[in-house]
Protein backbone atom coordinates (compact mmCIF):
# COMPACT_ATOMS: atom_id res chain seq x y z
CA UNK A 1 0.00 0.00 0.00
CA UNK A 2 2.84 2.52 0.72
CA UNK A 3 4.34 1.37 -2.54
CA UNK A 4 1.30 2.38 -4.32
CA UNK A 5 0.98 5.79 -2.65
CA UNK A 6 4.25 7.05 -3.16
CA UNK A 7 4.03 5.91 -6.81
CA UNK A 8 0.77 7.93 -7.32
CA UNK A 9 2.64 11.05 -5.60
CA UNK A 10 5.59 11.05 -7.78
CA UNK A 11 3.12 10.52 -10.88
CA UNK A 12 0.95 13.96 -9.73
CA UNK A 13 4.04 15.74 -9.65
CA UNK A 14 4.66 18.58 -12.51
CA UNK A 15 6.75 18.06 -15.07
CA UNK A 16 10.31 19.80 -14.38
CA UNK A 17 11.29 22.52 -16.10
CA UNK A 18 14.45 22.53 -18.42
CA UNK A 19 17.18 24.82 -19.74
CA UNK A 20 18.28 25.64 -22.94
CA UNK A 21 20.52 22.55 -23.08
CA UNK A 22 18.05 20.28 -21.81
CA UNK A 23 18.85 20.45 -17.78
CA UNK A 24 16.70 21.01 -15.53
CA UNK A 25 16.46 24.04 -14.13
CA UNK A 26 17.96 24.50 -10.28
CA UNK A 27 16.44 26.71 -7.73
CA UNK A 28 18.64 29.14 -6.75
CA UNK A 29 21.03 28.91 -9.45
CA UNK A 30 21.42 31.72 -12.25
CA UNK A 31 19.58 31.91 -15.35
CA UNK A 32 19.14 34.16 -18.21
CA UNK A 33 16.00 34.49 -19.65
CA UNK A 34 16.03 35.28 -23.33
CA UNK A 35 13.54 35.21 -26.35
CA UNK A 36 12.67 31.54 -27.89
CA UNK A 37 12.91 32.93 -31.22
CA UNK A 38 16.24 33.97 -32.85
CA UNK A 39 16.37 38.00 -33.73
CA UNK A 40 13.49 39.02 -31.30
CA UNK A 41 15.86 40.89 -28.90
CA UNK A 42 17.88 40.25 -25.61
CA UNK A 43 17.66 39.29 -22.45
CA UNK A 44 15.96 41.05 -19.38
CA UNK A 45 17.32 43.89 -17.90
CA UNK A 46 16.30 46.43 -15.21
CA UNK A 47 16.07 50.60 -15.81
CA UNK A 48 14.40 53.25 -14.97
CA UNK A 49 10.92 54.13 -16.95
CA UNK A 50 9.25 56.49 -14.06
CA UNK A 51 11.74 59.96 -14.35
CA UNK A 52 14.40 59.18 -12.02
CA UNK A 53 12.46 57.59 -9.03
CA UNK A 54 12.51 53.75 -7.61
CA UNK A 55 12.20 50.70 -7.72
CA UNK A 56 13.64 49.90 -11.27
CA UNK A 57 11.77 48.39 -13.83
CA UNK A 58 12.22 44.61 -15.86
CA UNK A 59 12.43 45.39 -19.18
CA UNK A 60 14.21 43.28 -22.14
CA UNK A 61 17.00 44.51 -24.30
CA UNK A 62 16.59 45.49 -28.16
CA UNK A 63 20.12 44.21 -28.45
CA UNK A 64 21.51 40.50 -28.66
CA UNK A 65 22.90 41.63 -25.33
CA UNK A 66 21.53 38.22 -22.58
CA UNK A 67 21.07 40.99 -19.97
CA UNK A 68 21.63 40.22 -16.27
CA UNK A 69 20.83 36.33 -14.94
CA UNK A 70 17.78 35.68 -12.51
CA UNK A 71 17.47 32.92 -9.91
CA UNK A 72 14.45 31.26 -9.23
CA UNK A 73 12.84 30.68 -5.41
CA UNK A 74 10.16 28.60 -5.70
CA UNK A 75 7.37 28.21 -2.41
CA UNK A 76 8.88 24.56 -1.44
CA UNK A 77 12.96 25.86 -1.33
CA UNK A 78 13.82 22.23 -0.25
CA UNK A 79 12.93 21.10 -3.84
CA UNK A 80 16.33 21.97 -5.78
CA UNK A 81 14.32 21.82 -9.37
CA UNK A 82 12.11 24.18 -10.57
CA UNK A 83 8.81 22.78 -11.99
CA UNK A 84 6.26 23.87 -14.77
CA UNK A 85 2.99 25.96 -12.94
CA UNK A 86 4.26 25.99 -9.34
CA UNK A 87 4.83 29.51 -7.70
CA UNK A 88 8.01 31.37 -7.23
CA UNK A 89 9.75 33.92 -6.99
CA UNK A 90 12.52 35.55 -9.60
CA UNK A 91 15.13 37.69 -8.37
CA UNK A 92 17.71 39.81 -10.70
CA UNK A 93 21.43 38.31 -9.01
CA UNK A 94 23.52 40.43 -10.24
CA UNK A 95 24.05 44.08 -8.51
CA UNK A 96 27.42 44.66 -9.55
CA UNK A 97 26.04 47.94 -11.88
CA UNK A 98 25.58 51.73 -11.21
CA UNK A 99 21.66 51.06 -11.47
CA UNK A 100 21.65 49.48 -7.96
CA UNK A 101 23.61 52.35 -6.20
CA UNK A 102 20.92 54.45 -8.02
CA UNK A 103 17.97 51.79 -6.59
CA UNK A 104 19.22 49.75 -3.62
CA UNK A 105 15.58 48.44 -3.14
CA UNK A 106 15.11 44.17 -3.55
CA UNK A 107 15.70 42.87 -6.86
CA UNK A 108 12.64 40.40 -6.17
CA UNK A 109 10.10 40.77 -9.25
CA UNK A 110 6.61 41.95 -8.24
CA UNK A 111 3.54 43.30 -9.80
CA UNK A 112 3.72 47.38 -10.12
CA UNK A 113 0.80 48.64 -7.56
CA UNK A 114 -0.72 45.33 -7.82
CA UNK A 115 -4.63 44.68 -7.17
CA UNK A 116 -6.75 42.38 -8.05
CA UNK A 117 -9.60 44.48 -7.49
CA UNK A 118 -9.22 47.01 -10.11
CA UNK A 119 -12.10 47.60 -12.06
CA UNK A 120 -10.54 48.99 -14.70
CA UNK A 121 -8.16 46.22 -15.83
CA UNK A 122 -5.40 47.97 -16.16
CA UNK A 123 -1.94 46.83 -17.33
CA UNK A 124 0.54 45.40 -14.76
CA UNK A 125 3.75 46.24 -15.08
CA UNK A 126 6.91 43.93 -13.31
CA UNK A 127 9.05 46.10 -11.36
CA UNK A 128 11.17 44.97 -8.44
CA UNK A 129 11.24 45.81 -4.64
CA UNK A 130 9.47 42.05 -4.00
CA UNK A 131 10.43 39.81 -0.72
CA UNK A 132 11.28 36.25 -1.37
CA UNK A 133 8.74 33.28 0.37
CA UNK A 134 6.16 34.91 2.73
CA UNK A 135 3.38 33.62 0.89
CA UNK A 136 0.18 35.42 1.69
CA UNK A 137 -2.18 38.34 0.48
CA UNK A 138 0.66 40.57 1.02
CA UNK A 139 2.91 39.29 -1.28
CA UNK A 140 0.51 38.02 -4.49
CA UNK A 141 2.24 39.97 -6.89
CA UNK A 142 5.86 38.71 -5.78
CA UNK A 143 4.77 35.35 -7.45
CA UNK A 144 5.03 33.89 -10.67
CA UNK A 145 4.95 30.53 -12.57
CA UNK A 146 6.76 28.80 -15.56
CA UNK A 147 4.44 26.89 -17.97
CA UNK A 148 5.23 24.87 -21.27
CA UNK A 149 4.62 27.18 -24.24
CA UNK A 150 5.06 26.13 -28.80
CA UNK A 151 8.62 24.46 -27.82
CA UNK A 152 9.80 27.02 -25.20
CA UNK A 153 8.08 28.54 -22.28
CA UNK A 154 6.17 31.33 -20.69
CA UNK A 155 5.82 33.32 -17.37
CA UNK A 156 2.87 33.66 -16.20
CA UNK A 157 1.50 35.42 -12.95
CA UNK A 158 -1.27 33.00 -11.51
CA UNK A 159 -0.26 32.70 -7.69
CA UNK A 160 -1.97 29.71 -5.91
CA UNK A 161 -0.20 30.81 -2.71
CA UNK A 162 -2.82 31.92 -1.12
CA UNK A 163 -6.28 29.62 -1.12
CA UNK A 164 -8.24 32.57 0.25
CA UNK A 165 -7.73 35.79 -2.19
CA UNK A 166 -9.09 36.68 -5.73
CA UNK A 167 -6.06 36.80 -8.55
CA UNK A 168 -5.26 37.96 -11.41
CA UNK A 169 -3.92 35.48 -13.97
CA UNK A 170 -2.72 36.53 -17.21
CA UNK A 171 0.73 35.82 -18.68
CA UNK A 172 3.73 37.47 -18.94
CA UNK A 173 4.40 39.59 -21.80
CA UNK A 174 5.93 42.98 -23.64
CA UNK A 175 4.38 45.93 -23.76
CA UNK A 176 6.43 48.88 -25.67
CA UNK A 177 5.91 52.47 -23.03
CA UNK A 178 8.30 55.38 -24.32
CA UNK A 179 10.77 53.06 -26.11
CA UNK A 180 10.62 50.64 -23.28
CA UNK A 181 9.70 46.86 -23.68
CA UNK A 182 8.48 46.53 -20.64
CA UNK A 183 7.37 43.05 -18.91
CA UNK A 184 3.64 43.46 -18.16
CA UNK A 185 0.94 41.37 -17.67
CA UNK A 186 -1.08 40.99 -21.15
CA UNK A 187 -2.95 38.39 -23.61
CA UNK A 188 0.30 37.49 -26.05
CA UNK A 189 2.80 35.60 -23.86
CA UNK A 190 6.01 36.38 -24.37
CA UNK A 191 7.92 32.73 -25.04
CA UNK A 192 11.41 31.97 -23.87
CA UNK A 193 14.37 29.79 -22.83
CA UNK A 194 16.32 29.37 -19.87
CA UNK A 195 20.20 29.72 -20.10
CA UNK A 196 22.70 28.83 -17.29
CA UNK A 197 24.73 32.20 -16.87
Amino acid sequence: MLAITLFSEAAAAPDPVLDASGKLLRANSDYYILPASHRSGGGLDLTNTKNMTCPLDVVQRGDDNPGIPVAFFPVNLKKGVVRVFTDLNIMFTDTFTDLYTLCPESTIWKLDHYHPYDPLNIEYFITTGGVVGNPGRETQGNWFKIKKFGGGYKLLHCPSVCTYCDVVCKDVGIYVQNGHRRLALTNVPFKVVFKKA
